[in-house]
């Protein structure tokens, strides 16, 4: 690999830091990122700073919460009628969550499958429509169900996901969850993970 090489990757990667200041910019750059990543020689360098860009937490991305820990930026919206484009894909999925919870989501999910620990997805954001059928099919939570009011969900706020975990991979979520700002919230439902920004 030429210097020139190694020079435009390292420029690439600071571009991609520089874009994580934004969401919009932060999504364009990581598709090209990755895309030049894949297909290049040397891409074991290329993979080593992208994981190391990718290392910095949610947690220290530019953002404001209002008094009940919901991002201003969504709260504009509104629960459930988060636009696209605050949402990002959890890996390969169809599904997505508020970009800083499916960064860290995805950062969980190599480094759990990296030490042997398979973590899936079932459930992710959810808009009202959503959520009003869903408690009419399974009952609200206050009353024995398993659905939050429509309205109030963190599903709504794209800030939870429902994990398909086996007992190896909640054993691992209890123990090493909170590193990604995620944490087990609600009695009775250990696949619900909520994402709590700091």
């Amino acid at each position: 690999m030429g210097i020139e090489r190694v020079n435009s990757r390292i420029a690439d990667i600071q571009s991609r830091m520089i874009a994580l200041q934004t969401q919009q910019a932060g999504r364009n750059v990581q598709a090209q990122s990755t895309k030049s990543a894949s297909g290049a020689e040397g891409g074991t360098f290329a993979s080593y700073l992208e994981n190391a860009v990718a290392q910095e937490p949610a947690a220290k991305k530019s953002y404001t919460l209002n008094g009940k820990g919901i991002p201003t930026d969504l709260a504009a919206y509104g629960n459930g009628k988060i636009p696209a484009s605050a949402l990002e894909r959890v890996g390969d999925t169809r599904h997505k969550l508020w970009a800083p919870a499916a960064e860290s989501l995805n950062r969980m999910i190599k480094d759990a499958k990296r030490e042997g620990v398979d973590i899936g997805i079932t459930d992710s954001y959810r808009p009202y429509e959503e959520q009003v059928d869903l408690a009419r099919r399974k009952g609200l939570y206050s009353q024995g169900g398993l659905a939050a009011k429509p309205g109030t969900s963190e599903h709504g706020w794209g800030m939870a996901a429902d994990l398909d975990l086996n007992p190896k991979a909640l054993s691992w979520m209890r123990q090493n969850a909170e590193k990604y700002g995620f944490e087990e919230n609600v009695p009775r439902e250990s696949w619900h993970w909520a994402f709590k920004p700091a």
